[in-house]
């Protein structure tokens, strides 16, 4: 007498080991998509290669011009070192905003607050004519007597107020972005450290920074190529950098039209530059993580699952198809 939980005599299935056909799907949208665009790419290069009003001739002329490449070496100081205080100045704000002191939160906050809430151009008016609501800094005693004191003036020149303006500025907007990348990274690690008798600076420095570093570098790289670009507001307080620099030559030959050219094939070498720079240091921080150790492999698991794929005639041959 069979019981009601036995099971009922079955036959062994065949296993299939017919070769599978594969037909690719065939993407008709795409080709006429990418015909199209490469037919208007074709029309807008052959227009702006071939309209004599650009006069190329002038914008090769003035490439290398001396008053543009010192324009360009401007620019790039003002980059360079903006960025380093925007950087630095985001990493306090954003430790000083995760801090238990309602002080220090407090601060930080109103830095952000104020300087994001303020047109750039505005805040480089306002360093460039400081003097005329302080006309002289100084050190001291407050209420007490006063050490060191310098000329507003002499203090603050053009080249201090366009790297106040830009960098005091970015330090703003790097706080967020560094405030984020910390926050992704679970507390319990943070617990953990602090258990184990780590203070909180070395438990930041060691642990939580270096993990936060790939969530902090996309944007960071993308606030550098944007700090390059709005360089060009210095303008509005004289400092002579790469805008200035052709501005003053088409003033003097009329030829607006190729010497901003000059200026954009000089920004677009120095964005390709740094977007490259980028791409290299988001590789290097992400490696060890599943996605980089995914797209490593993922090449060498299609192959894998191809060869698997073809040897139909093996023993269970037929069932696996990456």
């Amino acid at each position: 007498m069979s019981s009601f939980f036995d099971a009922p005599p079955t036959e062994e299935t065949p296993v299939d080991t017919t070769p599978i056909k594969a037909v690719p799907v065939r993407h008709y949208g795409r080709w006429v998509a990418g015909v199209i665009i490469l037919f208007l790419a074709f029309i807008v290069v052959r227009s702006v290669v071939t309209n004599v009003n650009l006069d190329w001739p002038t914008v090769w002329d003035y490439m290398f011009n001396d008053r543009v490449l010192r324009g360009l070496q401007n620019t790039l100081i003002l980059t360079v070192i903006s960025m380093l205080i925007g950087i630095v100045g985001g990493v306090l704000l954003a430790v000083m905003r995760l801090s238990p002191n309602p002080l220090m939160k407090g601060a930080a906050g109103i830095y952000v607050w104020l300087f994001r809430g303020t047109p750039l151009i505005t805040q480089l008016v306002f360093w460039n004519f400081l003097a005329f609501a302080y006309p002289r800094l100084g050190l001291g005693i407050p209420f007490g007597p006063e050490f060191v004191s310098w000329d507003t003036n002499t203090l603050i020149n053009q080249f201090t107020a366009s790297l106040l303006g830009l960098g005091l500025n970015e330090a703003a907007y790097m706080a967020e972005i560094v405030r984020g990348g910390i926050q992704s990274i679970d507390s319990g690690q943070l617990e953990a450290s602090s258990a184990l008798g780590m203070k909180r600076t070395t438990t930041l420095r060691r642990i939580i920074l270096p993990q936060a570093m790939r969530v902090i570098i996309p944007p960071t790289g993308n606030e550098t190529i944007s700090m390059l670009k709005t360089t060009s507001l210095v303008v509005v307080i004289g400092y002579f950098e790469l805008m200035v620099a052709v501005q003053t030559i088409y003033a003097q030959n009329f030829k607006t039209i190729p010497l901003l050219l000059v200026a954009v094939i000089w920004y677009l070498i120095m964005t390709s530059i740094l977007t490259i720079i980028q791409l290299q240091i988001e590789k290097r921080f992400a490696r060890g993580t599943s996605r980089a150790v995914a797209e490593k492999n993922r090449w060498g698991s299609r192959m894998l699952g191809f060869r698997f794929g073809q040897g139909g005639g093996g023993q269970g041959g037929g069932g696996g198809v990456a």
